[in-house]
């Protein structure tokens, strides 16, 4: 006999009548492309018809987790209005994929920027949030002349070896992928009750959680796994970052369990003189989902602000 969990599934239903449908609205279009032998993107853009191909570029970068259909699906209706957004699935997430080995951080963001040059967007705004944070960092780092303006969202950019040790211990877990890559019910909760600042008064069984699970988190598994261990920030004892040239936004949650407030407040010393930072109350790791509304509209205050470079 068949179990509920093999009959219904709620992921496809909410990605195809909800969260697709958003992005479509916002005037986007799923595409994929080939930027060489070895890698291919998966990413959302303006639809060539679409006359928000005229307005400034923005790419938005999502973190561990669900494709960035559930990460973003909060600020690209809003977003829309004043930017040509941007959206990959970046490499092992979605429908990216690549056969290299490289597995860094860094070899994401240049994979995105090479991404971006054959889409002919020279200039650009980026915002990442969590792992899309570090990724956006690097690319501001790496090609200054094309980033105008950089948002980091929830994103220990500045964190050290000590600050993932202390992040097990609050989590309870021995790994960090237990945390961020969970395979159990159980674990997907302990990442839920890290990630969001109010808890759900509803239980939800776990055939429900598992379906999430299956289809969210456990396609590419083990290459993900080795993204987490390719990540090249935060592998020594001291902080080691460069300092930005560009305006800087850092948006973080009062109640960020993942990466403390007080990374947050380091983070606006270390990464350039020209950085403003938002504290959003009531949020934990992911203010884009937990306050849309506050989120959007200081993202949208800071982009559309003049530039007082």
């Amino acid at each position: 006999m068949a179990t509920s969990s093999s009959c219904f599934s709620l992921v496809p239903l909410i990605e195809t009548h909800v969260l697709r449908k958003t992005f479509t609205s916002s005037g986007l279009c799923s595409k994929t492309l080939a930027i060489d032998s070895d890698t291919t993107f998966h990413y959302w853009s303006p639809a060539e018809e679409s006359s928000s191909t005229t307005l400034p570029a923005l790419i938005l970068l999502h973190g561990f987790g669900p494709n960035p259909l559930w990460q973003w699906s909060n600020q690209v209706k809003y977003l829309s209005k004043y930017f040509a957004i941007y959206v990959p699935d970046l490499i092992f997430f979605g429908e990216s994929t690549t056969n290299s080995k490289e597995r860094s951080e860094v070899f994401q963001a240049v994979s995105v920027a090479k991404l971006l040059e054959m889409l002919c967007v020279v200039k650009f705004s980026v915002m990442g949030t969590s792992y899309g944070g570090f990724v956006a960092y690097h690319m501001a780092r790496l090609w200054p002349e094309r980033v105008e303006k950089v948002v980091i969202a929830s994103s220990g950019v500045n964190m050290t070896w000590q600050d993932n040790v202390e992040l097990l211990n609050r989590g309870k877990v021995e790994k960090i992928d237990d945390l961020l890559i969970p395979s159990s019910p159980d674990q997907l909760r302990n990442c839920l009750r890290m990630c969001t600042y109010k808890r759900s008064p509803i239980y939800v069984p776990d055939f429900v959680l598992n379906d999430f699970l299956n289809r969210l988190f456990g396609e590419n598994r083990k290459e993900k796994l080795e993204l987490l261990e390719g990540v090249t920030l935060g592998r020594e004892d001291v902080i080691s970052i460069s300092r930005l040239p560009h305006e800087v936004l850092i948006v973080w949650g009062e109640h960020d369990q993942i990466f403390p407030l007080q990374r947050g407040y380091e983070l606006k010393e270390l990464i350039g003189d020209n950085v403003n930072m938002e504290v959003m109350p009531k949020t934990s790791h992911t203010p884009q989902a937990e306050n849309p509304k506050l989120f959007n509209s200081i993202v949208e205050k800071f982009l559309c602000g003049v530039s007082s470079s």
